[in-house]
């Protein structure tokens, strides 16, 4: 559902370049136990892994700590995805409530039922006449329909619901009921539980030869998303 780069910073003096590989969320414990034997790591001489970017729009990631917490996310977010409620999720990112951590963001996926969103809704307008027409939350006598002002009316009903035009059409939230189902990594189940490191890492003068043919033959420049680092704890 997601990627993020993951670089072993300790070898970064050795060559003065990024020692890293993709990783891609949700994985098995033996996916990223090749990736960590990829760039040397291997929880002895070197353990610690740094976060060098995320291909997401998801918020919030770069707060996380924890590999087996973004599996975990990785996980809900396929859940999502299998009931039809991605569009729903990601509009909901664009309201910004519940954002700011991995936390809050697998117990958004479990609150869903909470967010109203409407598809190809892009402005006050449309809005006022989704809720007069659509919906009926307005009465209005057929003789002066041609003159109501629908954009005003769409304009309070966002107000009045806290709601913002995402790029898949409008959301908005109700106000309570939104319920903490996940508490922190103790809560994720065995299975969703990756974070190993691996039996024999690759040798450091391999990684290194690697590293130099990669020099001399570097590669199309990748997307710059570049955050904050983090390590596995």
């Amino acid at each position: 559902m997601f990627e993020a780069y993951i670089t072993n910073t300790a070898l970064y003096p050795l060559m003065g370049i990024e020692v890293g590989t993709t990783v891609h969320f949700p994985m098995t414990t033996q996916e990223l136990q090749a990736a960590l034997a990829k760039i040397g790591i291997d929880g002895k001489r070197y353990s610690e892994v740094f976060f060098t970017s995320f291909d997401s729009d998801v918020l919030g990631l770069y707060e996380c700590e924890n590999i087996d917490e973004l599996n975990e996310l990785g996980h809900a977010l396929l859940e999502v995805r299998d009931k039809g409620g991605l569009e729903t999720f990601e509009a909901a990112l664009v309201l910004g409530n519940h954002t700011r951590s991995v936390k809050d963001l697998i117990n958004l996926t479990q609150n869903l039922d909470l967010y109203r969103f409407y598809p190809d809704i892009s402005d006050d307008e449309g809005l006022g006449r989704l809720y007069a027409d659509e919906l009926g939350t307005i009465d209005i006598p057929e003789h002066i329909q041609n003159y109501f002002d629908y954009e005003a009316y769409g304009r309070d009903v966002r107000i009045n619901e806290g709601g913002v035009f995402a790029p898949g059409g409008y959301v908005s939230a109700v106000p309570e009921g939104f319920k903490e189902y996940y508490h922190g990594p103790q809560d994720i189940p065995p299975e969703h539980r990756i974070f190993a490191y691996p039996e024999k890492a690759e040798p450091v003068h391999s990684i290194l030869a690697a590293l130099k043919r990669f020099q001399e033959a570097p590669p199309a420049p990748k997307k710059d998303k570049a955050g904050p680092s983090h390590e596995e704890r």
